[in-house]
């Protein structure tokens, strides 16, 4: 059975380009185009990953992680955070709210795949480095 994932992006045009590349993957893809949305979606479709931007109308992607987090049903949902707020401030809060991988626009399909393929593999993001 394929994964499901969750794609949330108030822009059409990423939410595309998320949803095409990861379909042809061979994942099954839901939209939401707000915060909103998303945490509605999230309910009704129980999906395997979450994929948020930041930036969304009505709840931003961070209030959508949070919500996430704290709900004892879905606390464990992995979530990447997909999004043009790239100051290191705004990586480090993304981080601290739960995020499992952070990845900023514009960005490479093949690389959000890799991440969905990492965190589906369970291999850690990041190599540990042996000093």
């Amino acid at each position: 059975m394929a994964r499901k994932i969750l794609a949330c992006d108030d822009e059409p045009a990423i939410l595309d380009l998320v949803r095409v590349n990861l379909e042809r993957a061979g994942y099954v893809v839901v939209t939401a185009a707000d915060g909103r949305e998303a945490l509605a979606t999230l309910q009704s479709e129980r999906p395997d990953l979450v994929i948020l931007d930041v930036m969304m109308p009505y709840t931003d992607g961070l209030g959508v992680l949070q919500a996430i987090r704290r709900d004892v049903g879905t606390r464990d949902l992995p979530v990447i955070l997909l999004t043009a707020r790239s100051a290191t401030t705004d990586v480090l809060r993304g981080w601290q709210q739960g995020a499992d991988l952070y990845l900023t626009k514009p960005f490479d399909p093949q690389e959000l795949i890799r991440f969905v393929e990492r965190i589906f593999s369970d291999v850690p993001a990041f190599d540990e480095v042996t000093v």
